[in-house]
């Protein structure tokens, strides 16, 4: 009963990192709406170091259409701001000496089809992240009536895996 459960939980918390990861990653896709979040992925060389754009700078969003970033060091805006430009996110930034305003363009209707096309291939790699986990789990369950373990429990387990 031990294995089982191990076998059981092990696959629960893989699948529970796979949910949070491919829900990051569909929160990244630029849907046309300014969200704080768009930006989590660039780092700004800080002192020599790359860190993540949200420990240098505050990152509001002023209206639907528009992110306001302030650094909390003057001396690193035009840091921030090459940051910005060199992602691959596709942003133009403007900056006025303090502040970075990023203004989101609106959505045309091949980036819309685009945007379809990213979120579906990310769902389909999630999923595909989960089967593998499932199977993984029930192949080592299997395996355990081999050594010690009854069908039965194996059974069980594998509808708790399925669950």
């Amino acid at each position: 009963m031990e294995d089982t459960e191990f076998y059981i939980e092990h696959a629960r918390e893989l699948m529970e990192k796979t949910l949070s990861h491919t829900n990051g990653t569909l929160a990244k896709i630029r849907a046309g709406k300014a969200m704080p979040n768009m930006l989590d992925g660039i780092m700004v060389e800080y002192y020599g170091n790359p860190t993540p754009i949200n420990q240098v700078a505050s990152i509001n969003s002023q209206d639907a259409r528009t992110l306001v970033i302030k650094p909390w060091e003057k001396s690193i805006v035009s840091e921030v701001e090459r940051s910005i430009i060199n992602s691959d996110l596709g942003l133009n930034p403007q900056s006025d000496g303090e502040l970075i305003r990023i203004n989101i363009p609106a959505l045309t209707e091949e980036r819309r089809v685009d945007l379809v096309k990213q979120a579906r291939l990310e769902a389909e790699h999630g999923r595909v992240s989960i089967r593998s986990i499932r199977k993984d789990a029930n192949d080592h369950l299997r395996k355990l009536v081999k050594e010690h373990v009854s069908e039965d429990e194996v059974r069980h387990a594998e509808d708790q895996v399925q669950n």
